[in-house]
């Protein structure tokens, strides 16, 4: 379930990236080009990121659950200033995942399937 959420949140950051880049390269007025370029590169990055812990988190890898974490901190550190300034709604889909993947990443179940720590030994 946690790595399903943040495979969620990857494609919702990839969905943001491109409407950013969108917006971005059809003339609407920023400040710094290059520093727009570069929160669009910002936003890819996180995303592929997320998309690399979701899977490695369904195969059972004990990174994993650390990155997730970061990951929900990130998620929960916009999520909350965006819930308060009165954009409910995006808080609300910001905090409510973040706030669930959480509780999941401590559960028995979930540190029990994330305990694999990388490729078996080879065999003689």
């Amino acid at each position: 379930m946690v790595a399903v959420i943040a495979g969620a949140e990857a494609i919702a950051l990839l969905a943001a990236a491109a409407w950013y880049g969108y917006e971005l390269f059809t003339g609407s007025p920023v400040l710094s080009f290059w520093g727009a370029v570069f929160t669009l590169g910002l936003l890819l990055a996180f995303s592929a990121w997320l998309f690399a812990v979701s899977v490695f988190l369904y195969r059972g890898y004990r990174w994993t659950r650390a990155a997730a974490l970061v990951a929900q901190l990130f998620v929960l550190t916009i999520g909350v200033p965006t819930l308060t300034s009165g954009l409910v709604l995006a808080g609300v889909a910001m905090v409510v995942p973040a706030a669930i993947a959480i509780v999941l990443l401590f559960s028995n179940k979930v540190i029990s399937h994330a305990s694999r720590t990388g490729s078996p030994p080879p065999a003689l």
